[in-house]
């Protein structure tokens, strides 16, 4: 039956084999045999600029991920909190086309909205200034215009205090906020949702305005290896 897949939060980089050695094995399995695959986000560790595409980690899945597509499989890239700087260069290397966050499109006859997942978490009121920040493009310009090797520097000292904070925050704050999600459900008229970012893959079901809509969060690949299979008929998790 004609479907897609849907992942995100792999953090792939050369210090974590298991995943990376998971995408390579996904890439050649499962991967080839959708119409679509969807990454909402995440796919690198981080990204400190399309200028680091020639790092040999980074070109080796580009190159996986270009093969995937001279197969016949469309890919779709969204910026997660990570790698907010893939770039056109990126996309392209890769065969890919980057998608904004959100984006909402027919699934199979389904109206289905895809997010990274990082906006919902509105509780998170340090992160979400940070955010607003990050994603300011004199910031992004700035930033991308400093040599690689700062901005991989300053990217580092980044991810020691947000790993030092992530210690002091209560979990429901690092989940998203349910008023947040049904704001979001309203906007686009109560479609299906699926996005990744908080590490806790489930489906939930959310009525907003007597409207019943599913919610689908995707796994992150350091604890579970695993995609979201959409056909026809509906969306199932799929662990390999």
């Amino acid at each position: 039956m004609p479907h897609s897949l849907f992942i995100s939060d792999l953090h792939l980089s050369a210090d974590h084999p298991h995943s990376s050695a998971a995408f390579q094995r996904f890439i050649a399995t499962l991967a080839p045999q959708a119409e679509s695959l969807y990454i909402l986000g995440d796919l690198f560790e981080y990204w400190a600029g399309d200028d680091d595409i020639d790092h040999p980690f980074h070109a080796r899945i580009v190159g996986a991920l270009h093969d995937l597509a001279s197969r016949g499989v469309r890919i779709y890239l969204m910026h997660g909190n990570r790698d907010l700087l893939m770039g056109d260069a990126l996309a392209e290397a890769a065969g890919a086309a980057l998608l904004d966050d959100p984006t909402l499109l027919d699934l199979y006859g389904a109206a289905t909205l895809l997010s990274h997942g990082d906006t919902l978490c509105t509780d998170d009121v340090e992160y979400q200034q940070f955010r607003a920040q990050v994603h300011d493009a004199a910031f992004q310009k700035n930033f991308l215009s400093q040599p690689l090797s700062e901005r991989k520097a300053y990217i580092e000292h980044l991810r020691q205090h947000s790993n030092a904070a992530k210690q002091s925050k209560a979990s429901e704050i690092m989940d998203v906020n349910d008023e947040a999600v049904a704001a979001l459900l309203r906007k686009h008229r109560y479609p299906r949702l699926i996005h990744g970012h908080t590490h806790r893959p489930k489906r939930h079901e959310h009525v907003v305005d007597g409207h019943r809509c599913e919610r689908w969060v995707l796994s992150d690949w350091d604890q579970q290896v695993s995609a979201l299979r959409c056909d026809a008929q509906g969306c199932r998790s799929i662990s390999f």
